[in-house]
């Protein structure tokens, strides 16, 4: 891990951001919800440089746009900025994010799955609809995304937009995120009658959460600014890893749980508790 030497301006984010009765009992009919402030201008001013510098440094992506397939066009994608540096370290493995993401799940205490950093670049396209479980070996309805931006975001961006109680279905299809699944899900999500929000503009610090189930898609980016997205993957703590019955889960399953065979405790060092009641 990189050694840096931001980390004494860096604020802690241990306190706690307070939820109501009425926000966990809507993320739990929906699978989805936007949180307000979540991170504060100051310490979004000390976190921001942090994120974009390390995406910035290790951005893979050469081909220009046009050159591009669907997945690639959507966003510039860094997974696990946390074993990079310290100062993003102080960031994903933040107590207050892993209270929010424990409470609206109604449980305990929470794991990290993984953290990823997606920039959606000007003129980037848009994100398919899919569900972010497929990838994962876990068989649970105890996972929660949080998706931050850290750059405010215009209406014509928007949030994600999510197909509200799709969660509760469990594993609609396995198809990985693409054109593929773009036309079947929203051909499932019409038929089902879901309804979908879009939350629209969100100011840098606010956050959305969405359940791993439930389905999700994204705007593309029609302006000349980056959207900068920082997301954070957590799962309850005390969870076995699952069969892992697709070559999306076995990818993840070698990379998020290095060592570890189906029915062993879900928990390695890529996997530290982050909140415990």
């Amino acid at each position: 891990m990189a050694i840096d030497n931001k980390l004494a301006g860096l604020p802690p984010l241990d306190d706690s951001y307070e939820l109501t009765n009425e926000q966990t009992e809507a993320y739990r009919r929906d699978g989805h919800i936007l949180l307000r402030g979540v991170v504060n201008g100051a310490e979004l001013e000390a976190y921001r440089p942090v994120i974009r510098d390390l995406v910035m440094e290790l951005n893979y992506q050469t081909k220009p746009m046009h050159e591009r397939d669907t997945y690639g066009k959507a966003f510039i994608q860094i997974i696990n900025l946390w074993r990079k540096s310290e100062a993003a370290k102080r960031f994903v493995l933040a107590r207050r994010f892993g209270k929010i993401a424990a409470e609206l799940m109604g449980v305990d205490a929470v794991r990290v799955y993984h953290d990823q950093a997606l920039f959606k670049e000007p003129g980037g396209g848009h994100t398919p609809w899919h569900q972010d479980q497929i990838y994962w070996p876990l068989d649970t309805d105890k996972t929660i995304t949080m998706w931050m931006p850290l750059v405010p975001i215009p209406e014509e961006v928007g949030s994600m937009t999510f197909a509200s109680e799709s969660q509760r279905k469990g594993l609609i299809d396995r198809v990985e995120i693409s054109d593929e699944s773009h036309r079947t899900l929203q051909q499932y999500i019409d038929g089902k009658g879901f309804r979908k929000v879009n939350y629209g503009a969100m100011a840098a610090g606010d956050a959305t959460f969405h359940s791993g189930w439930t389905l999700h898609a994204a705007q593309g980016n029609p302006t000349d600014a980056m959207r900068e997205v920082m997301t954070i993957i957590y799962y309850a703590d005390g969870l076995t890893v699952a069969e892992p019955d697709s070559k999306a889960r076995q990818n993840d399953m070698r990379a998020f749980f290095p060592g570890l065979k189906p029915g062993d405790l879900a928990a390695t060092e890529l996997n530290p508790v982050v909140y415990r009641k």
